[in-house]
């Protein structure tokens, strides 16, 4: 639970007491590679803390084709935003791509601490403030640049996961078809 408190220490001071409240409101579990931990289609009840392992989170287009919307790995938040504040049927998977140790936090419980611990609701703002940035940022990073440029933005930003994540997966993060991609990297990997 280390890692948690850690990652929410970084924008807000919580008390032990404050800490042990919140800590009574989360679940711990771990899955296995490959399991969905969330399917389109269904509401979305809890944001997801990853302790150890990598998750991603996908939709699926009418041609069956995935897309890539967001990766998860060890001390990163991950959920369906839509659907967790609406509570409306979502259209993303989360899949957990490495096995994990993953905390969840339900929209009722996220509630409640919002109430009890104001100072959360400034945490989860600032998350939610983060995130929207990092979403714009990487559309108009899919607008103007090239694939090569995404794909070197990419890895300048997550070089931990080039390593972790199955490249059909980054090609899909940055737009491009796996076979696109291998013929990118190959190119790139000559200059």
């Amino acid at each position: 639970m280390d890692r948690i408190l850690q990652n929410i220490s970084r924008i807000v001071a919580l008390t032990p007491q404050e800490q042990e409240l919140f800590l009574s409101k989360i679940e711990t579990r771990d899955y296995k590679a490959k399991t969905l931990i969330l399917n389109a289609g269904e509401i979305c009840q809890y944001s997801y803390f990853v302790n150890s392992g990598i998750l991603r989170s996908f939709n699926i287009n009418d041609n069956i084709v995935e897309h890539v919307l967001a990766f998860a790995c060890h001390g990163w938040w991950i959920s369906d935003m839509y659907s967790l504040l609406s509570q409306k049927p979502g259209n993303l998977f989360i899949e957990v791509l490495e096995d994990a140790e993953v905390v969840l936090l339900s929209k009722e419980n996220q509630e409640q601490l919002y109430l009890e611990i104001p100072k959360l609701e400034r945490f989860f703002r600032i998350l939610t403030e983060n995130s929207l940035v990092a979403h714009q940022e990487r559309l108009m990073d899919n607008l103007s640049l090239s694939a090569e440029d995404r794909f070197e933005k990419f890895c300048s930003k997550y070089p931990t996961l080039i390593q972790k994540v199955p490249q059909k997966h980054i090609a899909s993060y940055i737009g491009v078809t796996p076979e696109f991609f291998s013929k990118m990297k190959a190119r790139l990997l000559k200059k």
